[in-house]
């Protein structure tokens, strides 16, 4: 099997790299450093955020990396502080404006946020579907959104999200989300994919990777790819980056699919903030 990265199809006729690399917590002045790295290995698909605060570092390396525009598939997510439909707009302005780019293949809103803005991310997701219809956005979606939340977009809104962007790992399956997900054909992103690194010394991981010649962060990543989402790991160590590239040239049979399925812990498992409650605002 060829070591090279698969793409997913959306709902909307898009396609999106199923590999990709994140720049969460990795600081500005360290960002184009790690993404250089990262679309140098071979990663295409580049994970940012407004809050992240390292957009510019993100646009500057797709920049310099030689390689086409569309050639590299750049997300970004909507501040929890802009939520108001005329704050979306802005800030959505402001993530092209310091990727200096014309258009984002895909923009989230980060937060669903229930307990704030009345409420209301209906009218949120809407400015969004504004993006996506003048082109400026390729693809929306969510991230962080429970069942309950997109049935309520669902109910209201015109458009489906393409994706919806998840804590998933083996700790913490979310498999009530990523149901509705496939139900929905909405395509699950699962964020913190090695917990924050808690599951690399779970014996069952260890047995495992030691089992098919793998480290233990290569076989949590492959279970994540053959579960269907898509995984974007984080690192700012080079060989780190490559070795989370080379995750296409073996599988993990069904029994050992299973026996990673089955460490989740449920609720006691998740590692991030709950979305039902999850209010934090940036200054």
């Amino acid at each position: 099997m060829a070591n090279t990265v698969p793409t997913i199809n959306l709902n909307d006729g898009n396609t999106i790299p199923q590999l990709g690399f994140g720049v969460f917590q990795i600081e500005p002045k360290d960002t184009a450093e790690a993404v250089t790295t990262a679309l140098r290995v071979g990663y295409r698909h580049i994970d940012t955020a407004q809050m992240y605060g390292n957009e510019a570092e993100v646009g500057e390396a797709v920049r310099e990396s030689g390689l086409d525009r569309g050639e590299v598939f750049v997300t970004s997510k909507l501040s929890n502080a802009f939520h108001r439909p005329d704050d979306a707009r802005k800030a959505f302005e402001s993530t092209l404006s310091a990727l200096k780019m014309d258009y984002i293949d895909l923009f989230l809103i980060h937060w669903p946020l229930p307990t704030l803005y009345d409420g209301d991310f209906v009218s949120t997701w809407k400015a969004l579907e504004e993006f996506q219809r003048d082109g400026r956005a390729r693809s929306i979606g969510v991230s962080n959104f429970q069942v309950a939340h997109l049935e309520r977009l669902a109910a209201e809104a015109d458009a489906v999200p393409a994706v919806n962007q998840i804590e998933v790992h083996p700790y913490f399956g979310n498999e009530q989300v990523r149901d509705y997900g496939r139900e929905h054909n909405i395509l699950t992103e699962a964020w913190s994919p090695i917990a924050q690194g808690k599951v690399l010394n779970d014996p069952t991981i260890v047995d495992i990777a030691e089992l098919v010649g793998r480290t233990p962060a290569q076989v949590v990543l492959r279970w994540h790819v053959q579960r269907g989402d898509v995984v974007f790991p984080k690192s700012t160590t080079p060989a780190r980056v490559e070795e989370n590239f080379q995750i296409f040239d073996f599988t993990l049979d069904d029994a050992t699919m299973e026996r990673i399925t089955s460490l989740d812990r449920g609720a006691a498992g998740r590692q991030g903030a709950d979305p039902d409650t999850f209010d934090y605002l940036p200054a």
